[in-house]
C-alpha cells in the first residue's frame, strides 16, 4: 500500500454526483475483447472508455469539425463518468484513494489543437466527484480515428484501499 492511502478517510462521492445532478451509470459493456477494468495490487486500470449515455453515443465525429468543442468537453465528462462505473463495478468506488493518472484521446480535425481543452470536461469531472484525490497526472493526446467514430476516450488509473 502507497503512503496516500494510509489514514485517507472515504470520499463522499456519491453527495457529490448527486450535487453534479449525476447518477452512476451501469458498466459499459466491452465493444471488443477486453474488461471494462483491472486491479493490480492497489491500483485500478479502466480500459478506454468511450462517451455513451443511456447505451448510445453523446456524439461522433472530429472535434473541430462534426464536434464542437463544448461537445467534446461534455463527451469527455461522460468517458470519465463511464470509467468510475468501471472502477466501482470492480472494487466500489468507497475504496478509491485518489485518482492518479488520466489519459485522454481526441478524434481531431487538421488543425484542431485544444486536446487539453477537451479533456479537461474528465479531469474536472474528476476533481469534482473526488476533491484534490481526484487531482492526477493527465495526458490528452490527438489522432485522427477513434472506435466507433467517437471524439474522445478517455481511460484512468486509481489508487484503491
Amino acid at each position: 500500500m502507497s503512503d496516500s492511502a494510509v489514514n485517507v478517510p472515504p470520499i463522499d462521492w456519491r453527495a457529490n454526483l448527486e450535487r453534479l445532478g449525476l447518477t452512476l451509470p451501469e458498466v459499459a459493456a466491452p465493444v471488443a475483447a477486453y474488461v471494462p477494468a483491472v486491479r493490480s495490487g492497489s491500483h485500478v486500470y479502466t480500459s478506454g472508455q468511450l462517451p455513451f449515455v443511456s447505451g448510445r453515443l453523446s456524439a461522433t465525429g472530429k472535434v473541430g469539425a462534426e464536434v464542437s468543442l463544448e461537445e467534446a468537453v461534455a463527451a469527455a465528462r461522460w468517458c470519465a463518468l463511464n470509467a468510475l462505473a468501471a472502477v466501482h463495478g470492480l472494487v466500489g468506488l468507497d475504496e478509491v484513494v485518489r485518482i492518479v493518472k488520466v489519459v485522454g484521446f481526441v478524434a481531431s480535425a487538421p488543425g484542431f489543437v485544444d486536446q487539453p481543452l477537451v479533456i479537461n470536461g474528465a479531469s474536472e469531472l474528476l476533481g469534482e466527484v473526488f476533491g484534490p484525490a481526484g487531482e492526477h497526472a493527465r495526458s490528452a493526446v490527438g489522432v485522427f480515428e477513434l472506435p466507433k467514430n467517437t471524439p474522445v476516450e478517455v481511460e484512468l488509473i486509481a489508487e484503491v484501499r
